[in-house]
């Protein structure tokens, strides 16, 4: 029986848990050894880490940091930020983590998806997306949502899925942290565009967001960040996860 998985995405910057809203204002929440024990603990399907400063910064991710991050982390590990070679792959693969995530260098060489699809396998293989919308449209963005690209998420989808992509993430960039839900129609067209698994991601709040993703817009996965450090209107960080039963709940409505 098919059950989606529901991921926490962490953003890493200078070795700290930071959270933003719509790409902006990085707000500490804590050290990320913590945080993944945490979720340890309460048995979370996967996880996401992002290094939010590497590729704006055009440096690669600090290795020693996601060392130590994957010797704690007992659920698989998905990690992207400043990867830009086969040979870096190789190095994060070998450390632990289950699944690199692609997203400028994706763009700047689609080569790279192919090459890494081919030496590693398509399903270690995940392309992050990020787009902004305006009344013109949307647009795929890069280099930490500073950088617009002619790209359109849809289209940039298909294309990543035939360069070989085993998963795509879809992040709102516009919705990212404001916990108002995902940007559920472009997350639909991009579901029913490609063949693979697509990771809704930007936006979350609520146990109902995940649900409509799943059910209605045909998601594999659900991501967030903010739904799951933070409690209450003033935010005060607190790392949760949903029960079996909430899970299963939601997957009923």
């Amino acid at each position: 029986m098919f059950r989606p998985r529901i991921i926490p995405m962490l953003l890493l910057k200078d070795a700290g848990l930071v959270k933003t809203v719509q790409f902006k204002n990085p707000r500490y929440i804590g050290d990320p050894i913590n945080a993944i024990r945490i979720f340890n603990d309460k048995e979370v399907d996967e996880l996401v880490l992002l290094d939010i400063d590497a590729s704006t910064s055009n440096r690669g991710p600090d290795l020693n940091v996601l060392k130590s991050v994957a010797s704690e982390c007992f659920m698989p590990l998905s990690f992207g930020g400043g990867i830009g070679s086969i040979e870096l792959i190789r190095e994060i693969l070998k450390i632990g983590v289950e699944k690199v995530i692609l997203n400028s260098a994706a763009v700047k060489n689609p080569n790279l998806v192919s090459e890494a699809s081919q030496n590693f396998g398509k399903s270690t293989i995940i392309v992050s997306i990020d787009y902004r919308a305006n009344l013109f449209g949307s647009n795929v963005y890069i280099n930490g949502g500073s950088t617009k690209t002619k790209h359109k998420p849809v289209d940039w989808a298909i294309e990543c899925e035939r360069l070989g992509a085993g998963e795509i993430i879809i992040n709102s960039i516009n919705n990212e942290g404001l916990m108002s839900g995902y940007d559920f129609d472009l997350l639909r067209s991009v579901s029913n565009a490609v063949s693979i698994p697509v990771i809704a991601s930007g936006g979350a709040g609520e146990l109902k967001h995940f649900s409509k993703a799943i059910l209605d817009c045909n998601a594999s996965a659900v991501a967030a960040g903010s739904f799951f450090v933070f409690k209450g209107k003033h935010k005060a960080v607190l790392i949760t996860y949903p029960t079996r039963k909430e899970i299963n709940l939601i997957l009923k409505e």
